[in-house]
This record gives C-alpha cells, sequence and structure tokens, in this order.
C-alpha cells in the first residue's frame, strides 16, 4: 500500500511541474487532457478551435489523477479537463462562457459544468435545460465554490 501511494504522490509531483497550474498556455492556446477513446472530448476540442484556440489534445488514461491534481472533484467533473491561460476548464464549457471568464481574469483556479449536458459543445444540438457554470479557487481551502453563469 505503501508504494502505491508513494506512486501516486510521485505522479501527482511530476503533473504539477510538467503543466503548473498558473502556467500560461500561450495567446490563444488550450491543452485538453481526455480518454483517448472519448468522441466528445475530441469534438469539444474541435468546438475551441472554430473560435481562434490552439488545441493540444493528451490522450491518456489517467484522467482520474489528473483531475484530482487540479482539485476536480467528483461533483464537479466532467469527461475532460482543458489548460487555458493558467486556468483549468472542466467539462463542455460554452466558449462563450470560456471567453468571458477568461477575458475578466478572476483570481480562481478555474470553472467547470458538471457532467456532460446534451446541447453543450461537443455533445449534441438539442439542449435540455439551462447549463450551469461554476468557480472554483483551490486557494479558498474546501473549494469556494460559487455560481459563475446560467446559459
Amino acid at each position: 500500500m505503501r508504494s502505491f501511494i508513494s506512486a501516486v504522490t510521485l505522479a501527482v509531483t511530476f503533473l504539477f511541474n510538467l503543466f503548473p497550474m498558473h502556467a500560461h498556455a500561450g495567446e490563444g492556446g488550450a491543452t485538453l487532457f481526455k480518454n483517448p477513446q472519448c468522441g466528445c472530448c475530441s469534438a469539444y476540442a474541435d468546438h475551441l478551435r472554430q473560435s481562434g484556440y490552439k488545441v493540444k489534445e493528451v490522450p491518456t488514461e489517467q484522467m482520474s489523477l489528473i483531475k484530482k491534481s487540479y482539485g476536480i472533484s467528483d461533483d464537479m467533473a466532467s469527461c475532460h479537463t482543458t489548460l487555458i491561460d493558467g486556468y483549468v476548464i472542466e467539462g463542455h464549457v460554452p466558449i462563450n462562457i470560456v471567453d468571458k471568464f477568461l477575458s475578466e481574469n478572476p483570481e480562481v483556479t478555474g470553472i467547470f459544468l458538471p457532467g456532460m449536458p446534451m446541447g453543450s459543445p461537443g455533445m449534441g444540438i438539442e439542449k435540455e435545460e439551462p447549463f450551469q457554470v461554476y468557480s472554483y479557487d483551490l486557494n479558498e481551502g474546501d473549494k469556494a465554490i460559487s455560481l459563475y453563469a446560467v446559459e
């Protein structure tokens, strides 16, 4: 058990060094972590590309470790995690909300749209209910989560 915990600690440390929380991805750059078999994640990457972002897709079997390293809890999670300009964008957040969020440059860790709601970018055409996008901040201890936007 001790070796397993050491391996997880080493992997998380490696990820933080490889993709630091506030390292800028570059002007219009995004890194999208996804399960290699997930098609909706690639569709979301295309959504970002169509909006002018340069997207690097990183297929990985370690999504739970990625999410944990960026403070994404199970109730916040979606299928992919994206890093843009030092922020974490979790899930199928519509581009207009991503752009608004980035332009405001808030002092939080990121935003998330929990689950995989129908009609969100990459998840089909017909929207079934309003999207609720939340912000979170790891610096606030218990992840001070607040409603960021409803669309």
